[in-house]
């Protein structure tokens, strides 16, 4: 079933998580285990010129951390290596994906693009509802990002083949607990690119 107009309640915005460089490195190179990153690059680059052609707001985030390594709290007690740190060129974003004048960024130094942000503050301000989710991890940020937006009462549309995570296993356990929480989260870049050409298409005509 294609995605419906009124799914996207409200104003919706663009968040595009953790889009960095260092994760096109080859896996045995990778301080967090992810796959097949570049597939979900091509179909996040999609979502996004239809984004900017519809004029929705775009946010992009990226994970730093200082070179002190001062601010990584408990994340190297798990799995993950140290990984994003500032002025390494990991933590730039994909050229494909770099925020263009009139998007939005955000550092942030936990996984959840809420936590200990602003992007509760920008979101009001462009009275923002409906948050269109995509990026990586699925089963880190991507999930922390997503149960907190629901927390906050915003309506979370997560594109899952724009989304990859620590294995496939992990990945999906994510989506399904997404869904539980919004069982309209569930959508994929051609119902949301769509959507968003349905948008472009009233703008031009109105």
């Amino acid at each position: 079933m294609g995605l419906k107009v009124d799914t996207i309640v409200g104003k919706a915005a663009l968040l595009i998580i953790d889009a960095q460089q260092g994760l096109l490195k080859p896996p045995e190179q990778l301080p967090i285990p992810i796959f097949d990153v570049p597939t979900a690059v091509d179909n996040i680059e999609n979502v996004l010129i239809a984004a900017r052609k519809a004029g929705i707001p775009v946010i992009h985030f990226s994970e730093l951390h200082r070179k002190e390594m001062v601010d990584f709290g408990r994340e190297l007690e798990g799995t993950e290596d140290v990984h994003c740190v500032e002025g390494t060129d990991d933590v730039i974003t994909i050229e494909r994906l770099k925020p263009i004048d009139g998007e939005f960024f955000i550092g942030k130094r936990r996984y959840s693009c809420f936590l200990g942000t602003d992007l509760n503050i920008l979101l009001k301000g462009l009275k923002i509802e409906t948050l269109i989710i995509c990026g990586f991890l699925t089963d880190v940020c991507v999930h922390y990002t997503s149960a907190d937006a629901h927390q906050n009462d915003y309506y979370v549309r997560l594109m899952h083949d724009c989304v990859r995570g620590s294995s496939i296993e992990a990945h999906q356990a994510s989506l399904n607990a997404i869904e539980y929480l919004q069982t309209a989260s569930k959508t994929n870049s051609k119902e949301i690119i769509a959507l968003l050409e349905q948008m472009t298409a009233t703008v031009t005509h109105s």
